[in-house]
């Protein structure tokens, strides 16, 4: 006989993702067997708790209470089954986690050798994207997100801010002037970000909210950070990028900053997110807790440019 408590879980599953088979995924059922325990439910209430297409689940209004009433009583199931486990759960293994391109290489893998030594227990895939990867359909345990946090059904754990710069090569200004408003860059070069309207290609927005939005144009377009300071670097044009990117060519004075009439966009913030269980894992609790730690000091990035 399938177990009530079993078919509650793949229903809140299902509700939230939309989908049988990622609910399936995420308890580590089989499709068939999800199906089950959802018919098996329905079977037992009389109701139907979902209208059914081959492309989305929805709930019926027989199934919004359902949920109202699942998600009450399953948190304290849950909490009572952790009251009677041991109170030190190891971590083990396989820690999937996907991180930006440019900030996971140059501050996150530096970070995992020590994690492994507290935690032999746990490998950790490292995914190296700039595009944004799906926590609840796909098979990534956590990610670390730069930016503003849209609403999703994710927890997140603040790891650092993120300030944005606008900066130039030294050389680029000499021959092209220094801008002082932000209406003076449609006059230059910008290089603008590819995966973000709010630093790409076409504008740049400025002010804490964006309020303050500028058409540019530029003769490169990218899609990393990285590959924006080689060009600025390279005396190519201006650059409006995190701070982490731009740091290290500050350093060396291969990039100055350029102070504008309206402050920079309020970017958010850099974010470690995983999906909202109620226990995550104990490996994605060690390494959220592990990369808070790490970030709590000094951040490598904001050491003033000489």
């Amino acid at each position: 006989m399938l177990d009530k408590i079993t078919g509650m879980r793949v229903f809140t599953r299902a509700a939230s993702a939309g989908s049988l088979s990622a609910a399936a995924r995420q308890l580590g059922l089989s499709p068939a067997m999800a199906t089950k325990h959802v018919d098996a439910l329905e079977a037992r209430l009389g109701v139907k708790l979902f209208h059914r297409s081959t492309r989305r689940l929805s709930l019926t209004a027989a199934g919004n209470s359902y949920l109202e009433a699942c998600l009450r009583i399953l948190p304290e199931i849950e909490e009572a089954e952790a009251s009677v486990a041991s109170q030190r759960v190891d971590a083990t293994g396989l820690l999937r986690m996907n991180v930006p391109l440019s900030f996971g290489t140059r501050f996150i893998a530096p970070l995992i050798p020590e994690f492994s030594r507290r935690h032999p227990a746990v490998r950790v895939e490292l995914g190296l994207t700039d595009s944004q990867v799906d926590l609840i359909e796909g098979t990534w345990d956590m990610a670390v997100r730069i930016g503003r946090l849209t609403d999703s059904p994710l927890q997140a754990r603040r790891l650092a801010d993120c300030p944005l710069l606008v900066c130039a090569s030294p050389g680029y200004l000499a021959q092209h002037g220094v801008p002082k408003r932000v209406s003076d860059l449609a006059r230059h070069n910008c290089l603008g970000y590819s995966l973000s309207t709010l630093l790409g290609g076409r504008e740049w927005a400025f002010g804490p909210a964006g309020e303050f939005r500028v058409p540019i144009q530029g003769n490169l377009i990218a899609n990393n950070g990285a590959a924006l300071v080689a060009a600025a670097v390279g005396d190519q044009g201006l650059i409006y990028q995190p701070q982490f990117i731009v740091a290290a060519a500050l350093r060396r004075g291969e990039l100055v900053t350029v102070e504008l009439d309206q402050p920079p966009l309020g970017l958010g913030g850099i974010h470690v997110v995983y999906p909202a269980d109620r226990r995550p894992p104990a490996k994605v609790r060690a390494m959220i807790d592990y990369l808070v730690e790490a970030f709590s000091g000094e951040l490598p990035w904001a050491t003033p440019p000489r």
